[in-house]
């Protein structure tokens, strides 16, 4: 039985089927996600009887990293093999694990360190099926939804692989492979474990999910207790131009969307942000960056996130840097909070959009395996 992606009720419960006190289900609760120890033969606070068990029965797997891509700007992106890692007994001892999942199947995370704080961006899917025509993850179409187990093992193993040198800030963004809110449970799931203080404990204010506009998944967001910040990837200023940019949108307009926007809850300092992807000569003209405005200007606390196109195989360019500070310009000039974010990683193909499981020149940068 696999413990990573459990609860603390579904461990507290194992432990009590396998004969042993409810808390040990705590302690086990703990030392996987608090202290990242995935050789349990070193949680000396269990019971050796209880940990030769636990050697019997479960496993504690991760993915096997394929390989590492080392940007120059220090960011790292891991091509993560699924359903074939390592798994580790209580004793510390490699074993099979028992149940592989599409085996070859493979999904991506980034680990982009800087001074202030550590910011990992992880998949929820391997593929994705939305189509967002400017993205290359689209090309791959959707293989699968990842578990829980997966979606936390991208922040786990590069949190304990970098520990060294660990900032007291993390930041988890969900914008990697996939839409979020079309693998929810599991997403939510992983998420409880991720905002738990006696988890990972993540405050909810440093994670971000970031969805195309997924309007039954937001709305069901909106009801969650315990969440994390919302993002929607906009992109396009018009439904018409949407339309062609992100085909989801014919399913859920803008209307929609922007309703159930306008409805989402939000803190006292919680803002939406929506991201903005600009491909030059398509979306972002000052016309475009006009009707943006206007978009915005009944939703409340919101924010825009302007994203130059990252280069990649698809006939999109990338936009002007004169274009780029006129739009940003038009949008504060109307009272809109916008910032210009150019993403990190773009030489090892880590970039925003540009996640497709691609093979680099390895005479570029490094690539460490």
């Amino acid at each position: 039985m696999e413990l990573l992606g459990k609860s603390r009720e579904e461990l507290r419960a194992l432990c009590v089927a396998m004969g042993e006190p409810a808390y040990r289900g705590d302690q086990l609760y703990r030392a996987l996600y608090a202290e990242r120890n995935f050789d349990l033969a070193r949680a000396t606070n269990l019971p050796a009887a209880f940990r030769e068990k636990l050697a019997a029965e479960t496993t504690v797997t991760l993915p096997i990293v394929r390989q590492r891509y080392m940007s120059t700007d220090g960011s790292v992106r891991y091509l993560l093999g699924l359903g074939e890692g390592k798994a580790f007994n209580t004793e510390g001892t490699e074993v099979t694990a028992k149940k592989k999942i599409k085996k070859g199947a493979s999904v991506e995370a980034v680990f982009m360190p800087s001074e202030a704080r550590q910011t990992i961006c992880i998949s929820t899917q391997a593929g994705c099926a939305v189509d967002c025509q400017f993205c290359m993850t689209a090309q791959l179409g959707l293989i699968r939804n990842l578990t829980a187990a997966e979606i936390l093992a991208q922040i786990l193993l590069p949190l304990e692989e970098h520990k060294e040198t660990l900032t007291p800030q993390t930041n988890v963004v969900l914008m990697g492979q996939g839409e979020p809110l079309l693998n929810y449970d599991n997403v939510m799931a992983a998420m409880g474990i991720l905002l738990d203080q006696s988890g990972i404990g993540l405050a909810p204010k440093h994670v971000t999910l970031s969805t195309s506009g997924i309007v039954p998944g937001i709305e069901r967001l909106a009801k969650e207790t315990r969440r994390p910040k919302l993002a929607i990837s906009l992109n396009a200023s018009s439904d018409a131009q949407r339309d062609v940019l992100m085909p989801i949108n014919k399913k859920y307009p803008l209307r929609k969307l922007l309703a159930a926007c306008k409805a989402f809850p939000r803190g006292s300092r919680e803002y939406i942000t929506f991201e903005y992807v600009l491909l030059g000569g398509v979306n972002d003209t000052a016309e475009d960056a006009r009707r943006v405005a206007r978009l915005m200007a009944d939703l409340g606390r919101v924010k825009v996130n302007l994203i130059p196109w990252n280069p990649g195989s698809l006939p999109y360019k990338e936009p002007s840097e004169d274009g780029i500070e006129r739009f940003h310009k038009i949008l504060l000039d109307k009272g809109v909070p916008a910032f210009t974010r150019y993403s990190r990683g773009r030489d090892v193909m880590a970039a925003c959009g540009q996640l497709a499981l691609s093979e680099v020149n390895s005479q570029q940068f490094t690539v460490l395996s």
